[in-house]
């Protein structure tokens, strides 16, 4: 099958905020900073969301619909961004950007679960791309406050009211993913038995790094394509993008999403099960039957230890993201889970499987 870039093209805005606040916002060290007053002054409401209310949650099924016997808890990236300087630099949870750009994320993420998993996403009152013009004190503090407290009330009222005792995947990417870090160190510590029902997480568009772990030490990074109770992620670039791709963290650790091994031994295109088309809105392409488009022999992926990064060498970055002073040509951060999407999702079904086989 022909390679086409446009497959893979999206709106230039979307190429500019997916890229998340967390991006810039080391708050990988697994500290909680959720009390900070600095976040919660930047915010523009100092209400704690009710998760009780499904207007505060982009996925919820109903009792009656959630009959797969695992579930996933997913955090968009960020779609939010000022619209002036006076704007707040934390939004409300019911901003309309948010929530329509969560919609879009949601549908060329998150949809890579939902043939094994009943899939939870709560909204989030979310730091805006801007955040990264801040010193890097300032962007942990906000994106490790409200952002963060949000999706850790919002995961303990899933655990208590909607999981039921069923397993679980968390996912995320990008600020969703840095946020989703920040709950695995905060939640799991305290609640053991919670973190013993977690199949994996899968975070990529943030770094996990040896740090990390070891302040964590009950948390565990995969080491190949079985194992459970395991943290995924990766963050994709070409072989020499512009810039150095700023979710990628000093000693970032990497999985590969073809071989699921943490090997250099490059995987070809052909190995790849299948990208998915985006269109122009941001939203995931459909086929006739309504499911995402499969892109076939488009992305292979190669490891480079070194960097802490994922390379693929078959997209060309001139038919991609144009790049902007945030995020430069060759970082293909917003194609983590497009490039590799049904690798995740035969990935996902097989951990699931292993940890179901144990019970």
């Amino acid at each position: 099958m022909k390679r086409v870039g446009i497959a893979f093209t999206l709106m230039v805005i979307v190429c500019t905020v997916g890229l998340a606040a967390g991006c810039g916002s080391n708050s990988n060290s697994g500290k909680s900073s959720a009390s900070s007053s600095s976040s919660s002054a930047s915010s523009s409401t100092s209400q704690n969301p009710d998760y009780s209310n499904s207007a505060n949650w982009l996925a919820l099924p109903s009792a009656k619909a959630a009959k797969k016997k695992v579930d996933v808890f997913f955090l968009y990236p960020t779609v939010y961004q000022q619209s002036s300087s006076s704007a707040p630099m934390v939004c409300a949870i019911n901003n309309p950007q948010m929530q329509s750009g969560a919609k879009a994320a949601f549908s060329r993420t998150a949809t890579a679960f939902a043939p094994m998993a009943n899939i939870y996403a709560p909204y989030y009152q979310q730091a805006a791309i801007q955040v990264l013009t801040l010193p890097l004190d300032q962007q942990q503090s906000i994106v490790g406050g409200v952002p963060t407290s949000d999706a850790i009330a919002a995961f303990d009222y899933f655990i208590k009211h909607y999981n039921n005792g069923r397993p679980f995947i968390l996912a995320g990417h990008s600020q969703g993913s840095n946020i989703m870090i920040n709950l695995m160190a905060q939640y799991m510590k305290k609640n053991p038995d919670v973190y013993k029902r977690m199949i994996a997480s899968y975070v990529p568009g943030y770094s996990i790094t040896p740090q990390y772990l070891a302040q964590n030490k009950e948390l565990k990074f995969a080491t190949g394509a079985n194992d459970t109770g395991v943290i995924v992620s990766y963050n994709t670039t070409s072989p020499a993008p512009q810039m150095a791709d700023p979710v990628v963290l000093p000693g970032a650790m990497v999985i590969n999403p073809i071989t699921w091994t943490r090997s250099e031994v490059p995987a070809t295109a052909t190995q790849n099960l299948g990208g998915i088309a985006v269109g122009s809105n941001g939203y995931a392409v459909l086929d006739t039957q309504g499911n995402p488009q499969k892109v076939l022999n488009y992305a292979d992926a190669q490891i480079n230890t070194a960097k802490g990064t994922l390379i693929c060498s078959t997209a060309n970055p001139n038919t991609l993201d144009p790049g902007n002073s945030l995020v430069a040509a060759g970082i293909y951060h917003n194609y983590d889970y497009p490039f590799y999407y049904f690798d995740i999702r035969a990935n996902a079904a097989n951990r699931i499987a292993r940890y179901l086989s144990k019970k």
